[in-house]
């Protein structure tokens, strides 16, 4: 799939220059989700994970000659500011979101320092991640045949899902519930909370997760995982 992906954007790429639109034509590559392959849940992708949120993206042209990779929290609802601000055209105050063009002109501009993530269909979710912690919970409501409903929000979550990605880069250990965490939790419940009302979400309220078994019950040997 790489080859076949490497190979369709080189004939993209001979068809712009040979039409002459090489220095008007800005081309941005993405997608909407990623895909775990069902190893975090019974689907493909509707999940906190970074499995899940992280996506490809590229984008080449006018501005974007520099190359290399943006180390920054990023989000989905940034690119539409972007292409709009590369295009020369005013974003709209109303736009979710924000240009990277300032990113790549300056490493240290000011840039948020969490992105914000929705789940649904597989259940009612919402997330927050920050370089180092995710947290993520989920609305608790089962239908008729106890499978989670899907709703557009919600107004009551239980803590779901705390990974400290710096120390576990590969979300294997669930610190949701642990005493030791409890603080993390409370800062990035506050940090969830202030994303969701600014996107017009009514407050909800928050139920903690059950208390965890002792750690060392849940992390397993390092064989375990080879």
């Amino acid at each position: 799939m790489v080859k076949r992906l490497d190979e369709s954007f080189g004939r993209m790429f001979d068809a712009v220059e040979s039409l002459g639109l090489t220095d008007d034509t800005i081309v941005l590559f993405s997608s909407d989700h990623g895909n775990h392959f069902k190893t975090r849940n019974a689907e493909y992708k509707r999940s906190c994970h970074d499995a899940s949120i992280r996506v490809p993206t590229a984008l080449t042209g006018p501005g974007f000659e520099g190359g290399g990779r943006l180390k920054k929290l990023v989000s989905l609802v940034d690119l539409p500011p972007t292409l709009l601000d590369a295009a020369g055209i005013d974003v709209p105050e109303t736009m979710e979101g924000q240009s990277i063009l300032p990113l790549l002109q300056n490493s240290k501009a000011a840039w948020p320092e969490e992105v914000f993530v929705q789940i649904s269909e597989s259940h009612t979710g919402r997330a927050v991640r920050t370089e180092r912690w995710k947290y993520s919970v989920r609305c608790p409501d089962l239908d008729e045949a106890g499978k989670p409903i899907s709703q557009p929000t919600a107004d009551s979550y239980i803590d779901d899902c705390l990974y400290d990605l710096k120390a576990d880069p590969w979300e294997l250990t669930n610190l949701v519930g642990f005493t030791s965490h409890a603080e993390v939790v409370r800062v990035m419940r506050e940090r969830l909370t202030r994303r969701m009302v600014a996107i017009g979400e009514l407050e909800p309220t928050f139920v903690d997760a059950p208390p965890a078994p002792p750690y060392e019950h849940v992390v397993k040997p390092f064989e375990a995982y080879a």
